[in-house]
């Protein structure tokens, strides 16, 4: 039973970085699908969520999903469709991590905002979420 259980464990071990990057796909995957509240869902649903981004503080769950709402509506008509790229997944500790990439966000219109980030995210019953958001856009 014991030799069992470490074989289970060997097979499946536990990858961070993987996970993180499967939360951001999962996350662009809902963006792409007009899924506002999905997109949102790995983030901290905290007053205590911060959000910075080209000079901007928002502070709070509810004030960060009202930024997003109002910027991008929520359906997959106004939201457009975004990528990931030039993910770096930092482990900082055991259950604290920091994700650093690009996003490009094409829209209906022709636009295609593009810029950095850079997430802090902590693990709590298992799952990772997104604590902090400083996006930067530009060329």
């Amino acid at each position: 039973m014991i030799l069992a259980l470490f074989a289970l464990l060997a097979l499946s071990p536990e990858d961070p970085a993987a996970d993180i990057r499967t939360l951001l796909t999962a996350q662009a995957e809902a963006w792409n699908r007009g899924d506002l509240p999905g997109y949102l869902a790995p983030y901290w649903h905290s007053d205590e969520l911060t959000f910075f981004s080209n000079g901007a503080v928002t502070r709070g769950f509810a004030a960060t999903q009202a930024r997003y709402e109002k910027r991008y509506g929520a359906s997959k008509d106004t939201m457009g469709q975004l990528q990931f790229t030039d993910l770096v997944i930092t482990l900082l500790g055991p259950e604290v991590a920091a994700a650093r990439g690009r996003f490009r966000l094409k829209m209906k219109d022709g636009s295609e905002p593009t810029g950095i980030f850079t997430l802090l995210l902590r693990k709590a019953n298992g799952k990772w979420m997104i604590i902090h958001d400083h996006t930067s856009t530009g060329s």
